[in-house]
């Protein structure tokens, strides 16, 4: 401990072990689980109530497939509408092992595919059920009339993604995120209908209700009356997503929040690999500091297009003007294997590097070309058009350039987070009865995440995983009632009330965007795609600084009996101000790099990232203790039967 508000100095508790996972031969795993979990009968799941906090692809289908089931679902959303989750706004893609191309894939490569692509962090158990449930995913988003991309024959079409050297990914032009959803949606939509779900829009989980232990409720807000309320229920499901809004500048919906997993954190889940963030190479580059968010291009971009920068420093020729041979088109030169689809964390690091060798394009030299004219000379306007016509049409919407004439500008931008509540083999955290789902919590994809992997995983858990465990959960723990009065109820309720009071009372000078913007950049210059000792404990030292200064000088106007959007990004900037001293401090602790969590202490002569897997090959699950109180580290050893690890190689 270093001061009463920081905690730049951690304990080390006792090692942590997935107690749920099987053993035996790793392909026959998940089905010695699902036949050793208890089942809850037909009739008896009408007696289980299950909460389900969001409904994008992981929360949406696990909403409708337990509704489906026969449980009484309470679920929730900040949203107007469950079909307005940050999903829609996927683009390229999703991963399913098919081998519909014929060339060589199978569930065992994208097992491989998936553990080396996350830089050997992630556990072969998740990461090969993953795999094995990918078939099973297209042919459910089929049956509910997802429109995939067809080849002339009437077969599904796939494509290419970064990290493997088949195709396998398969997509609805630039919209693949929306078809998806709108398949669960419509499925949650039914049931809503039928009675089986008890839908509350424009509602935020505020916090988590613990009886005996265990997680049997929520405290969430209404977002137009102000009215804080209880929800009970035998179990909790948060499919809330990621945390990348820390960094103010994310390609996330400008809404999405680290708030509900934040609260179930400091009632007793552990938070695991908070550091490890995903840096997606394919952003428009920000255009000035009035920007409030960034805009993703999709990765299958990088199937066509050829990304370069000019050879010399400091060449500001406009692009049709600089020769081929004052070109370098650095990733098929640094590694000709794979090309322009090279794992995501590989490609922004290559970005960066020939940004700050002066090499880079647009305004402040922060950007690199992604150029189709090679693409469109082979394959004609039209049928680019008709691969990623909306795609050109949204970035032509944004910069004002026509990416047929000229090539598109791209940076990388803050996209998934990796890190997430720790969770066992079963999703379930270290709360029993609260489970978490998709980017919420941390368990398959390592150190970083390859393209496409984001929507297999949130609909694996979603309408294949979760249902088999949860069962086994309930059928364990008979329906309790919990009465009204339990004096968990009231003191969670009190604490949302008197933090939400706390915020409305401050009547400060500065706004909650002041403040998430400050720490944003901080967080972004000194634990964004590199990361060193000093810069580190630099943002640790001001972290708690700024923390201080949030609850003394930030202005929240209005009440808390109305709709309030100040309050409500006060209220997560407050929880963003913590969550981000754990990132860092998880940062500091991890002396190596290791997928996008580049050390500038621990690289090779060639500059790659070089893992240290003697004194760092396990999971860093972090424990709260109390305000401002050092958290304790529980490490979860990583055993890699299967895929050995190796120095990755894109060459």
């Amino acid at each position: 401990m270093t001061s009463p508000n920081s905690f730049a100095d951690y304990r080390v508790g006792e090692p942590l072990a997935d107690t749920k996972a099987p053993t035996g031969p790793i392909a026959e795993r998940w089905s010695r689980r699902r036949f050793e979990a208890k089942l809850v009968n037909p009739a008896n799941r009408r007696k289980h109530t299950v909460i389900v906090v969001g409904t994008g692809l992981a929360g949406g289908s696990a909403g409708a497939t337990l509704a489906e089931q026969g449980y009484h679902v309470v679920q929730f959303c900040y949203q107007d509408s469950p079909r307005r989750a940050h999903s829609i706004a996927a683009q390229g893609g999703i991963n399913a092992a098919k081998n519909y191309r014929n060339d060589g894939d199978s569930v065992q490569r994208l097992f491989y595919d998936t553990v080396k692509g996350g830089d050997f962090r992630a556990r072969e158990s998740n990461v090969h059920r993953l795999a094995e449930v990918s078939v099973e995913i297209i042919d459910q988003c089929v049956a509910q009339g997802v429109p995939f991309a067809r080849e002339y024959g009437g077969l599904l079409d796939t494509r290419s993604f970064g990290g493997v050297q088949v195709s396998r990914t398969f997509y609805a032009r630039g919209q693949t995120g929306q078809q998806l959803l709108l398949g669960a949606y419509q499925a949650l939509s039914r049931q809503i209908a039928a009675g089986n779900v008890e839908m509350h829009p424009r509602t935020e989980m505020l916090d988590l209700i613990v009886i005996d232990g265990r997680a049997r409720g929520i405290v969430a807000r209404d977002l137009i009356t102000g009215r804080v309320g209880t929800y009970l229920a035998d179990a909790v499901v948060l499919a809330t997503g990621g945390y990348g809004n820390v960094f103010h500048l994310s390609t996330n919906a400008k809404n999405s929040n680290a708030t509900a997993i934040w609260r179930a954190h400091r009632r007793g889940a552990y938070f695991a690999n908070p550091c490890f963030t995903q840096i997606h190479p394919t952003c428009i580059p920000r255009s000035g500091d009035h920007q409030s968010k960034l805009t993703l291009m999709s990765e299958s971009l990088r199937n066509d297009g050829r990304i370069w920068v000019p050879k010399r420093p400091g060449d500001t020729r406009p692009p049709a003007e600089i020769p081929e041979e004052d070109r370098d088109y650095y990733l098929e030169r640094i590694y000709p294997s794979f090309g322009n689809l090279v794992p995501r964390d590989i490609a922004s690091r290559a970005a960066k590097n020939v940004c700050d060798e002066g090499r880079g394009v647009g305004p402040g030299g922060q950007g690199v070309y992604l150029d189709f004219a090679d693409a469109i000379a082979r394959l004609g306007r039209e049928a680019v058009a008709a691969r990623y016509g909306n795609l050109f049409e949204m970035y032509e919407r944004i910069t004002a350039e026509d990416p047929y004439r000229v090539p598109m500008r791209i940076y990388p931008a803050i996209h998934y987070t990796m890190g997430g509540l720790w969770v066992d083999y079963d999703l379930q955290t270290t709360i029993p009865g609260l489970f978490a789902i998709g980017e919420a919590n941390f368990s398959d994809h390592g150190a970083n995440r390859l393209g496409a992997s984001a929507l297999m995983q949130g609909l694996a858990d979603g309408y294949f995983i979760l249902p088999a465990t949860l069962a086994d959960y309930l059928a364990r723990h008979p329906h309790e009632e919990v009465p009204a009065g339990h004096p968990a109820i009231a003191e969670a309720t009190s604490a949302v009330t008197e933090r939400l009071g706390r915020l409305l009372a401050a009547d400060g000078d500065r706004t909650p965007e002041s403040f998430h913007r400050e720490l944003g950049e901080l967080l972004w210059d000194e634990c964004g795609m590199a990361r060193n000792e000093a810069g580190l404990r630099k943002a640790l030292g001001r972290i708690p600084e700024l923390r201080e200064e949030f609850w003394r000088r930030v202005r929240v106007p209005g009440s808390g009996q109305e709709l309030n959007q100040s309050l409500e990004k006060a209220n997560r900037v407050g929880d963003y101000l913590e969550l981000a001293e754990l990132m860092c401090l998880d940062a500091l602790h991890r002396t190596e790099s290791c997928g996008g969590h580049f050390r500038e202490e621990s690289q090779t002569p060639e500059g790659e990232a070089e893992r240290r897997d003697e004194e760092f090959s396990y999971a860093a699950a972090w424990e709260f203790t109390a305000p401002g109180e050092a958290p304790v580290l529980h490490k979860e050893q990583l055993t890699f039967a299967y895929v050995h690890p190796t120095q990755r190689s894109y060459t």
